[in-house]
């Protein structure tokens, strides 16, 4: 299903002459080496495109696609890192340079021998008179050695034109790719008869994985296999479904303001048809990456309108169009699939609209978020790190609420789980931990928690004892810091968990602390509080529950932090 989908979108992108076809990759290039026609080093030129705000970035390039190195010497046709075109590198085995950039040499030879174009000849003129001993001194490449030893990609050009754009050599080139010695079998993709691609192209740009790229589909030990079948021909992809398919996936990861790391998972979708517009509404509407050309008004009302299947023709956005999203995670030189998702656009905005709806809850002025974003939500279920570290995230948990966004399922009670446990340790509740909490119970529900106390702001009329013991404690608090201006540490930072958790103990003890504090105000806000409270104890009766389960402290978090944000408007509005 995954290899299908990313098969018909890269058949999409080739309409569009957004992407290369089969036998090429798009690859990135730092530097030009350009020869003359005799094969001479003329001058190294940079391929460095500038981009506003960020470091020149490398050139990318249509190029003949890749092999698949492992640890033994393969060279690339007309293009490749200065080991195979230069003969040196900084890695310190510079016999091993040698035998990589004499199998270049043999490699072109190969292809290019008795081809008649002027092109050609000079490619195989500089490969035989280089010499890779003398090349540290080259006068030519001087300026550029750190960038180049580094690593980077190098390619060819004569007389101001690049050597891969020669009609002549990319004939060659396509008769190579396209004159594969296999049996034909039927691809499990396309349902076509094809050669089997034994080792499928490379994908890279998955965070935490292999920088030279990682594969879906491997097999490399017996325990994988069955039938006597080896490598990939356990699960017969053609060799034309094999690069569709890795092409399509390196094009979307490539495309970086299209990618979104959630946890270890690294995130790209795609609609059907190749359209972005709707990749960039799904990453705004999800995570937060707002369009310069899109507010926020826009953004929900945009959301809104898909979800009750209207389109939305400024933007061109249909809501029957088919679309994907796919979560990969890195596992040494392959890549899990975390999880995927199919559905209309339609359905998916409905789903994300729903949650949305789920998590709004009343904000604090200094929260810019009108929407809390999903990296957001699941930062509240860890730990904050040290400067410079990345934030701890549940992997698994952070795959289940995805899929429970995605399809509209039910939250994974480790969200729940993870978010109390956050509160306990920090005895405080934000707005991000408090969403989460009326969002699970509204779709998770429980009578613990009831739809009373699930609500955006405030609710005075609800009589749930749980909700009213958070809203009694946070009164407390403000009659404390009231009497005890600028103090560092409040009631919350000795008592919250206790009192969220067997109030019977504690509130006593809280009421008698809330006395003395009374009597340090002055008469207009002690009667004031005084009135809160009655209201509130009132509402509790005599005796106060002796311990709350987890729901109903779910309750008490939220009355908490209801009370304490209408505490913060009653003194804006003063």
């Amino acid at each position: 299903m995954i290899l299908q989908a990313l098969t018909q979108y890269y058949e999409d992108l080739v309409k569009q002459e957004k992407i290369a076809r089969p036998g090429w990759a798009v690859q990135k290039v730092s530097y030009a080496l350009c020869i003359s026609e005799t094969g001479e080093l003329e001058q190294v030129v940079p391929l460095l495109e500038e981009i506003e705000g960020k470091k020149p970035q490398p050139r990318r390039f249509s190029l003949p696609a890749p092999v698949k190195r492992t640890v033994g010497i393969a060279p690339n046709f007309l293009w490749d890192n200065s080991s195979y075109l230069l003969g040196i590198d900084r890695k310190g085995k510079p016999e091993r340079s040698v035998k990589c950039f004499e199998a270049c040499r043999d490699y072109h030879h190969e292809l290019l021998d008795g081809i008649s174009s002027p092109a050609a000849k000079s490619i195989l003129f500089f490969l035989d008179r280089w010499q890779p001993a003398e090349a540290q001194h080259h006068p030519v490449l001087q300026a550029s050695m750190d960038d180049i030893l580094s690593g980077a990609n190098l390619l060819f050009r004569v007389n101001g034109a690049f050597l891969h754009e020669d009609e002549s050599i990319q004939q060659v080139w396509q008769n190579v790719y396209e004159q594969v010695e296999g049996d034909l079998q039927q691809c499990l993709v396309t349902g076509r008869e094809d050669i089997i691609e034994a080792v499928h192209p490379s994908i890279k740009g998955v965070d935490g994985a292999q920088s030279s790229g990682a594969a879906i589909v491997s097999f490399n030990a017996p325990a994988f296999c069955s039938y006597g079948q080896e490598q990939s021909y356990n699960a017969p992809v053609g060799k034309y479904a094999a690069f569709a398919y890795t092409a399509a996936l390196n094009y979307l990861l490539a495309d970086r303001e299209n990618v979104q790391k959630i946890g270890d998972a690294t995130i790209v979708c795609w609609a059907e048809g190749g359209e972005p517009q709707y990749q960039a509404l799904t990453f705004a509407a999800l995570f937060g990456k707002q369009e310069a050309d899109l507010s926020e008004d826009d953004l929900r009302d945009a959301v809104r309108r898909l979800a009750n299947g209207l389109p939305v023709p400024e933007r061109k956005l249909d809501p029957k169009c088919r679309f994907y999203i796919l979560g990969l995670s890195p596992n040494a030189a392959r890549l899990s699939v975390r999880f995927f998702y199919r559905d209309t656009f339609g359905n998916l905005m409905k789903n994300v609209n729903a949650h949305h709806e789920r998590m709004e809850i009343v904000r604090p002025a200094y929260d810019g978020f009108a929407a809390i974003p999903l990296w957001t939500m699941l930062r509240e279920t860890a730990r904050q790190p040290a400067p410079g570290k990345p934030w701890p995230i549940n992997p698994v948990l952070a795959g289940a609420v995805a899929r429970a966004i995605f399809t509209g399922s039910l939250y994974p009670a480790a969200l729940l789980e993870q978010t109390i446990l956050r509160i306990r340790a920090e005895r405080n509740i934000n707005r991000g931990k408090a969403a989460i909490i009326k969002a699970y119970y509204l779709r998770n529900p429980n009578d613990g928690c009831p739809k009373e106390v699930l609500t955006v702001a405030l609710n005075e009329a609800s009589t749930n004892p749980a909700y009213t013991l958070g809203r009694l404690f946070s009164v407390f608090e403000a009659v404390q810091e009231a009497a005890n201006p600028g103090i560092n540490a409040t009631i919350k930072d000795k008592y919250f968990n206790s009192a969220a958790s067997t109030p019977a103990t504690i509130f006593p003890l809280l009421d008698n602390l809330c006395q003395k504090h009374l009597r340090k105000l002055n008469t207009g806000n002690r009667i004031w509080y005084e009135k809160q409270i009655m209201a509130l104890t009132g509402i509790l009766g005599e005796e106060y529950p002796a311990r709350l389960t987890l729901p109903q402290q779910g309750s008490f978090n939220l009355g908490y932090y209801h009370q304490t944000q209408k505490r913060y408007e009653k003194k804006e509005d003063k």
